[in-house]
């Protein structure tokens, strides 16, 4: 039986020092909100943005919506301290920036635990230079992690590349930290967009993501949620498909068959699998749906 998964289509970044945004986080329609302390703080709001995003994760409200909390890195005047407020406000996962090798998902989940952090808030890696895309495979065996992240901004810079529509520069890299994710049975999420209002290049570049295997994308405004959810979610065309390829296959199971044929196609145990894993997928975001309009 395949678990059901949690929905990942679209992980919205918000700034912990912007009150507005925090207040607003719980009304999107994200499955995912990363309350960023790192990227989108000054420096100088970096301690008053590390109480705020406390106090909202305790707080709570946020429905079904799956809290991320991105800190500092530990080589930084603020990473210890801000694992240490996180883990206290227990947030269902901590967000560790710049992941270079395994010994930093080590530390982080080893603060975690001297700081009573509760058992089920994972670690995720954001893997963006390329000493960690190198190290991959290496971070997603590391203890209490859950999912890597894609920082293709950093990764382009120090690639010393250039982003452009077909992502030449960075496709090497993503399949890499899919394979990587995929082989220790983490999920992945995708880097940002940046131009925000752009939704058609949003939806190009969701779609291309889709394609090469990741769960959802990281996002930089709200806008972008809806055209995330639409492409990272099976459409009805692929339920449609999927019930048909698990019912075909069944029927052959019962009647001794290992293979069926449905449309002239071959559907064997790996198709099976894979249709069911797309049911269990649209029935989770359905539930997180139905759960948020609820709220």
């Amino acid at each position: 039986m395949i678990a059901e998964a949690k929905p990942r289509r679209s992980a919205l970044y918000i700034p912990a020092s912007k009150a507005r945004a925090l207040e607003k986080a719980r009304t999107v329609s994200a499955d995912v909100l990363i309350i960023d302390l790192e990227d989108a703080v000054a420096p100088s709001e970096k301690v008053a943005a590390r109480a705020a995003m406390a106090a909202a994760v305790r707080d709570g409200g946020f429905g079904p919506r799956e809290v991320v909390v991105r800190v500092n890195g530990l080589d930084t005047p603020w990473g210890a301290a801000d694992i240490v407020a996180a883990a206290e406000a227990g947030p269902d996962a901590i967000l560790l920036p710049k992941v270079d090798g395994p010994e930093v998902v080590a530390d982080a989940a080893a603060r975690m635990d001297y700081h009573n952090a509760p058992v089920d808030t994972a670690v995720w890696a954001m893997i963006e230079t390329p000493r960690g895309v190198l190290n991959a495979a290496a971070v997603a065996a590391a203890p209490r992690l859950a999912c890597l992240v894609m920082g293709t901004n950093d990764l382009v810079k120090d690639l010393r590349a250039h982003h452009t529509p077909n992502r030449a520069a960075v496709t090497p890299s993503l399949g890499l930290c899919v394979v990587a994710a995929r082989a220790h049975g983490l999920a992945v999420l995708d880097g940002v967009y940046n131009a925000f209002r752009d939704l058609d290049g949003l939806r190009a570049e969701c779609e291309a993501a889709r394609v090469m295997g990741f769960d959802g994308k990281t996002l930089i405004h709200p806008l972008q949620t809806p055209v995330a959810n639409a492409v990272f979610a099976p459409s009805a065309a692929d339920i449609e498909e999927a019930m048909a390829v698990v019912e075909a296959y069944e029927t052959a199971a019962a009647q001794g068959e290992g293979v069926a044929v449905l449309e002239g196609r071959i559907i064997e145990n790996l198709h099976a699998d894979a249709a069911r894993r797309l049911l269990a997928e649209a029935a989770a975001i359905a539930k997180m749906e139905a759960t948020a309009r609820a709220a």
